[in-house]
């Protein structure tokens, strides 16, 4: 395929083909959480052993994803994209085909690997397939998989682990796999400048890359569960993650081929909406945690039906994605940035406000209205980040944005849990010190209930009695966490209205591209002297600095 016929592909083709199987992967990240329990099971392990196959593929997709953007230089961008795709079918069908624990965790671990380029990649190829007046539209169709996949994941895993086996939560990958395939490589062509290259490989980066990445991920993941810095073996992960990073920043800032081109954040737009999209991943991913928590635990939904109760979100974001992209495409994507940081920041103390009696109703609207904030903040922020970067290094840009986005993703869920946990138990403390013999209202409870037991259960005043301190306890355990959960949803509304000020540091994205070709063809198509594209590719940074 030449250069030339990318013409003749409607951008929307493109989008399709790339979108496919980065849907697919992104779902995986949550598609399987609630099927763990039934996977463990059939395996014949425990829980806590099924939780590897979780950890394992965050892990490796940590690993995977700021390398992206290197492979696709050294061995061509199609390819790498030809490759993971190709890598995820086959390891989700070898997955699903797993008779052992142990294997399905190794297999977990190679679609991880082959998968965590897929989000970097295929946002790179959209940003390129779109001219930059409708990058927009781009964005919008890439975060409409990145919104809405997390959100759909646990109900989907839920219907399909109840209705089928957990096996079908692999299977289902491979049509979308092969489909997914079949387009890119009739469609997907590489530009000029970025054809296969020949670098040396730096071996050191990779490796400090891996170590600092892939224990930092072992860290948040297991964290809770370890008692954090009180285990020896947090400790020891810790100190190995500290290594690993600094030694990948010091070798990534002085090596002559990088791994991961860290210069790239020096564009001042780029790297504060790289810290935007941290803080919103926190958030996201915190909240999508704590939400089926509180309906589950307090308010005994069964976990399907937990799982519907998070659509409306994706209704919100479903509706909205399309709007923010043409909004984006004609505004100050910064103006949409602000709406959907207050927007998102307000539903957030509106959860605040839930209580044990809460209702289907009070989740459903705050989620409508924080699923569309979502889509006004993804699309703007992912446009206006991109904006000053060149295209030779945009492949290196977006892998560093996804990377940033699953890390604040890892950090909100580990924080979140953990501060759950142990304000539930200051809040228990408190109430537990009020919950006496010699308090009225306790009285008052205690007889009330010892009455029912009495009177409904063949039962005598012992047992009764016994029954009933039981059951207050269970009061009081039930508003602890209640209580916990409250301060939780208010501090992630905080986090939400803490990233206004940061707005400041944003350039207006439609200011970085005064004179794109309007023209039928896209620049990259038209034949160029070798110093034309030089110019045109330096002509945002000159922009840049006049600003």
């Amino acid at each position: 395929m030449s250069g030339d016929s990318s013409t003749h592909v409607n951008p929307w083709i493109v989008t399709i083909a790339v979108m496919l199987a980065t849907f697919m992967e992104v779902l995986d990240t949550t598609v399987v959480n609630v099927s763990v329990p039934h996977m463990a099971g059939n395996l014949g392990a425990s829980v806590d052993e099924g939780t590897w196959v979780v950890t394992s593929y965050l892990v490796s997709n940590a690993i995977i994803l700021p390398m992206a953007g290197w492979l696709a230089t050294r061995f061509g961008r199609r390819r790498m994209l030809m490759a993971c795709v190709a890598g995820f079918t086959l390891s989700s069908l070898l997955c699903g085909m797993a008779s052992r624990l142990d294997w399905l965790i190794f297999f977990r671990v190679l679609q991880g690997l082959s998968g965590g380029g897929l989000q970097p990649l295929s946002q790179s190829v959209l940003l390129e397939t779109f001219p930059p007046k409708k990058h927009g539209t781009a964005m919008a169709a890439f975060g409409f998989g990145i919104i809405f996949a997390p959100i759909i994941g646990p109900t989907l895993g839920g219907w399909i682990t109840d209705n089928y086996t957990w096996r079908w939560i692999f299977y289902i990958n491979l049509p979308v796999g092969i489909l997914s395939l079949l387009m890119i490589s009739q469609f997907v062509i590489d530009p000029h400048y970025l054809r296969k290259r020949s670098y040396g490989v730096d071996v050191w980066g990779i490796g400090f890359l891996a170590l600092g990445f892939g224990m930092l991920q072992m860290v948040l993941d297991k964290g809770q569960e370890k008692d954090w810095f009180g285990s020896n073996q947090i400790r020891l992960w810790a100190a190995l993650c500290v290594i690993g990073l600094v030694g990948m920043v010091i070798r990534e800032l002085t090596a002559k081929s990088p791994i991961v081109d860290l210069r790239v954040l020096k564009d001042r737009t780029f790297a504060a909406g790289t810290l935007l999209m941290t803080m919103l991943g926190f958030v996201l991913y915190a909240s999508l945690m704590l939400l089926p928590i509180y309906l589950q635990t307090l308010l005994n939904y069964p976990a399907f039906q937990s799982g519907l109760a998070l659509s409306p979100r994706g209704i919100g974001a479903l509706i909205m994605t399309p709007i923010s992209g043409q909004l984006t495409n004609r505004l100050d994507p910064r103006k949409l940035l602000l709406i959907g940081i207050l927007t998102g920041g307000f539903t957030m103390f509106q959860f605040s406000h839930l209580n044990l009696n809460a209702g289907y109703w009070d989740i459903f609207w705050p989620q409508i209205i924080q699923g569309a904030a979502m889509a006004f903040l993804f699309v703007p922020l992912m446009t206006t980040s991109m904006s000053g970067i060149r295209k030779e290094q945009m492949g290196n840009a977006t892998s560093i944005y996804n990377l940033m986005r699953n890390i604040g993703g890892s950090f909100g869920i580990a924080m979140m849990t953990t501060f759950l946990a142990r304000r539930q138990q200051v809040h228990q403390n408190q109430l537990i010190s009020h919950v006496t013999p010699m308090d009225v209202r306790t009285q008052m409870i205690f007889r009330g209930l010892q009455g029912w037991f009495h009177l409904h259960a063949p039962m005598s005043a012992y047992d009764a009695a016994h029954k009933s301190w039981g059951a207050i306890y269970l009061m009081v355990q039930q508003q602890a966490a209640m209580l916990s959960f409250v301060e939780a949803f208010w501090v992630m509304g905080v986090i939400f209205w803490l990233m206004a000020p940061l707005l400041l540091l944003l350039r207006n994205a439609r200011d970085l591209h005064p004179h794109t070709p309007t023209g039928p063809k896209p620049a990259m198509s038209q034949p160029r002297t070798r110093k034309a594209p030089r110019t045109a590719e330096r002509e945002p940074e000159l922009v840049s600095a006049l600003d």
